[in-house]
């Protein structure tokens, strides 16, 4: 898949010429955030995780990071990511471009409830150097997700 599949699916809403392509990585939260001049919280992190049948994908704020617990109390299953090559074989992008557009029909997506604070975020775009800026109602729209979730917890500062 890829961004040129995720530009495809982007663009039945006509965003697909909002998508930004960068010279710089952002593969990560923190590359995506320094490209695109925002706080790192900003960014709509994709974490990809096995299912017993297959795979979802759980999208959150970037300063956020799973809570086992509630992941476990939510979907059953202990929190399992799928590694870079079940990222790509199963979701169709690479770590770093997964995105919750343009996926398999049998990958669900959800939406983490810590984006909500804010406006707009920036999710990838199938490749690690894009991004869309998207309000809450966009995403929740363009993702067609399977509802909000509460699943997630903040990342410690470092050094605690």
């Amino acid at each position: 898949m890829g961004i040129n599949q995720v530009r495809a699916y982007l663009s039945r809403w006509n965003r697909d010429k909002d998508i930004i392509e960068m010279e710089a990585s952002t593969a990560t939260v923190r590359e995506a955030a320094n490209a695109l001049g925002v706080i790192p919280a900003r960014i709509a992190k994709s974490i990809s995780l096995k299912t017993e049948n297959n795979a979802i994908v759980i999208v959150t704020a970037g300063d956020m990071k799973l809570d086992n617990r509630k992941y476990k109390d939510r979907f059953g299953i202990k929190a399992k990511m799928l590694s870079p090559e079940e990222a790509l074989e199963i979701t169709g992008h690479a770590v770093g471009g997964v995105c919750p557009f343009a996926l398999p029909p049998d990958v669900g997506v959800y939406l983490d409830v810590s984006m909500k604070r804010f406006r707009t975020v920036y999710p990838a775009c199938g490749s690690g150097n894009s991004a869309i800026e998207l309000t809450m109602d966009e995403l929740h729209s363009y993702s067609q997700n399977k509802g909000w979730v509460d699943v997630c917890k903040p990342i410690e500062p470092e050094g605690n």
